[in-house]
Parts: C-alpha cells; structure tokens; sequence
C-alpha cells in the first residue's frame, strides 16, 4: 500500500464513529454470546469444522450481529458480501448471487453472504436466496430484529440454524469500554482520558446491553469534555446520555413479551412485579386500551367469582382511563393491577367454558329438552315444548329440582379460594338436589 492510500485508509477510518473502529477484527475480540459461541458450543463448533451453511441472527440492536459475520467470513476464509434489506432489491439480490456463483464456478473462494435486517425483505426476495442457499454457493447470515419464526419464510427458516443473540452484560459493556479508552489506534487512547468507575458502571447499566450505544456516549461524552486533563464524572456521563431510550415495537416480540410478563406477573399474585412491566410498557409507548382489555380478561380468566369485584374494577378502570388519558391513568392502571395481583385467584370460570365448548366441537349436539323450550307462541303446547317446566321461584329455597341439560355433566369446578369457596359449598347442596330423582332439600 503506497503512502497516500495509507493516508487515505487513515483518514477513511478516523472520520468512522468510535462503535464501528472498535469493531473485533478476531473472534478473540469478540464479547458475548457464550451460550452458543463459547467453547463446546454449536456455531463454535460448526466454525471449527468449517462447515458454516445458513444461519440467522435474532436479536436486539447493538449485540454483534454484523461484527460476528464478518468474523465468519474471516475465520471460514470466505469471501464477504453484505446486503441491507431496507436499501436493496431482487436485481440487487440477483447481482450478488451471480457473482458468488461465477465465482465459485472459476474455482474462487466460496460467498458468505450477509442481508442486514433480512426481515425487511418480502417473501419473493426471499424465495430468490433458497436455490443459491440449497446448492451452497453462497452461505447465508441473516440477521434481524424480529422473530424469524415470524418474520421470515419458513422454507428459509427450515434452511437455517437460528441463534438467538442475548443484550450485552454490564460486564461485556464495560470491557468493550474500557478497551476503547486504552486502544491509542481504534479508540481513545492517544487522548488519556479517564473516567469515574461510577461513570463507568452507570453507562454499561443504561446501555441496556447495547455496545453500540455506550460506545457512542463514551466518544461523546469524551470529544465534547474540555476538562484538562481529560476526566469523565457521573455528573458529566449523565448529561452525555441525556434520556434514555427503551426500545419498543408494537408489532414485535417486545410487545408481546412484556404483555405475557405483565399478565403473568398478576396470574402469580406479584404485584411488584407486575407494576414494574406496566411501568416498562408505559414507559414504551404501548397503547392504554390494549393494557385495559388484557385487565379485563385477566379479571375473568384468572380471577372470576374467586372475588366478583375484580372484573366491575377492570372494567371500571377502562373506562376511567378513556375518561382521563395519559399520564395520569397511569395511577389508574396501578391501582387495577395491584387489586388484581393481590386478589384470590381461580381459573375455574375458564375450564369450564373450555371443556363445555370441545364438548359442543366433538360430541353429539344435544337438543333442548322439551320442558326448557320456549312455550309462548300459539301451538308451542301442542308440541310439548314448556310442559312441566317448574318456576324456580316456587320454590322454598328457589332451586326447582329438574333437568336442565339432559345428560350428568360438571363443568364449573369452584375452586376452594375467595368468594368462590362459598359458591362451592352452596353449589354442593345445589346439585345434590338436581340430580336427585326425588328433588331432596338435604344440604340445601
């Protein structure tokens, strides 16, 4: 390389942010992700063997997705193309993959292949990657924010090993720091800076595991300090960061994620817990009458006539949330969910509208009985329908001893918690009277 291209390679990598000129140039650089790279472990072994086909990388921002397949490349020496499906198209997709296989065909290096947000791509862009993929002229890495399972085609994902990227630890974040701080070449070194062990431990913790962002707000908080000798605080750090941001797609696995955390949270009687995911949902952008309607089949699914209270203050809350708005429904919405969380709970009102339904699905239809049949209009008693129907009221205790089904089921299984424990005891005394051929009062 003559002087001016060295000059030129220089500058080029200067004008890069302190995230991309700390990218791992060796897979010993590279942090995190243990659970399936570390020693022993499926892709370390699969790039010890050299036999890196197609895989798919889940996971959040920040996390080393693009650094690892770049490393893949290097590591399995295969030549290294990459792709953005926000930026690129079929003709594109189309280019590449015939380069990869002129190349392979004149006997070059065989193509690693990395699509950036292959989500992005529809099904047709897609389906171009499976004859290539199939045939191994090119070994696919996709990476993607979104659920593969969902996001993208099932003949590709059937292809694919699937590794789930976990958010850096604190741990991972502050070696990734700290190792830009002392690099003199990459990172930050030539300016000997140094930074409070506090800043340090904050900045890791606020990154949310993300090495992209907290290198960010290093370089940030370092370029713009005019401290002499250089000298990062707490204090300084914060205001570096300014708000931080929570990640969150309405549409994505977060959404659903915090959701079922949420109910979850309630099913179990955690009320900590469970203002601490309404608060992470809050604090995201999801939307209030979502969070309202969970509540209220919560109130139901999980609660039902264990405390009869629970759905009349579900549904209350609604509608006092629609009346109030953001923010302050958010006092509403606590409100709600502690009384949830703290309630008795039972699922019996859901069994039982579960197995009486599969019984509708796979059983014989059963017919009303006659005595049960509407019998007000004109000839209804011709045909029987309404005869010797008995009027619960005339009753002493206002249970009539008949049949309303026509076959001896149980569906309803009061639980012995809350209220419901007091049904269960009445309901005995009930349907011992039901089911006995002579109407006995006993227990009643």
């Amino acid at each position: 390389m003559s002087l001016f291209e060295q000059q030129e390679s220089d500058n080029l990598q200067n004008a890069q942010p302190l995230a991309a000129r700390m990218r791992p140039a060796t897979m010993d650089e590279f942090v995190g992700q243990q659970h399936f790279l570390g020693p022993g472990k499926l892709l370390r072994r699969l790039i010890e063997a050299d036999r890196i086909g197609s895989v798919l990388f889940y996971g959040p921002p920040g996390c080393g997705k693009t650094t690892l397949a770049r490393l893949l490349a290097t590591a399995s020496h295969r030549r290294f193309l990459q792709l953005s499906a926000i930026t690129s198209g079929v003709k594109d997709l189309r280019e590449v993959l015939a380069e990869a296989r002129q190349e392979v065909a004149t006997g070059g290096r065989p193509t690693l292949l990395f699509i950036d947000e292959i989500h992005r791509f529809n099904k047709s862009q897609q389906d171009a990657l499976l004859p290539d993929v199939e045939d191994g002229i090119v070994s696919l890495v996709g990476a993607t924010t979104a659920n593969p399972f969902f996001a993208v085609n099932q003949a590709l994902v059937s292809r694919s090993q699937i590794f789930q990227f976990e958010p850096l630890t604190s741990e991972d974040i502050i070696q990734l720091l700290e190792r830009a701080l002392k690099d003199p070449k990459r990172g930050l070194g030539r300016l000997n800076p140094s930074v409070d062990d506090d800043a340090m431990q904050w900045l890791a913790e606020q990154s949310e595991g993300d090495a992209r962002r907290a290198l960010s707000t290093l370089e940030l908080a370092i370029r713009s300090c005019d401290r002499h000798p250089l000298h990062i605080d707490l204090a300084w750090m914060v205001e570096s960061m300014q708000k931080k941001g929570i990640r969150f797609d309405p549409t994505g696995d977060e959404h659903y994620d915090l959701a079922s955390a949420f109910i979850k949270s309630i099913r179990g009687s955690d009320p900590d817990a469970a203002i601490y995911w309404l608060a992470r949902m809050l604090e995201s952008g999801e939307d209030v009458r979502f969070i309202c309607r969970r509540l209220v089949i919560l109130a139901s699914e999980d609660i039902g006539n264990a405390d009869p209270q629970a759905l009349s203050l579900a549904v209350s809350g609604m509608q006092a949330c629609e009346f109030v708005g953001l923010p302050e429904c958010r006092l509403t919405l606590s409100h709600v969910t502690a009384y949830l969380a703290c309630a008795p709970k039972s699922n019996a009102a859901t069994l039982a509208i579960g197995e009486a339904a599969e019984d509708v699905r796979s059983q014989r239809v059963l017919p009303v009985p006659r005595h049960l049949r509407d019998g007000h209009y004109a000839g209804a008693r011709e045909l029987g329908n309404g005869v010797g129907y008995q009027y619960s009221h005339q009753a002493d205790d206002g249970v009539a001893a008949q049949d309303y089904l026509g076959i001896d089921r149980t569906y309803y299984r009061p639980v012995p918690r809350g209220f419901e424990a007091k049904l269960a005891e009445r309901l005995e005394g009930i349907r011992k009277k039901l089911r006995s051929p002579k109407g006995d009062d006993e227990g009643l």
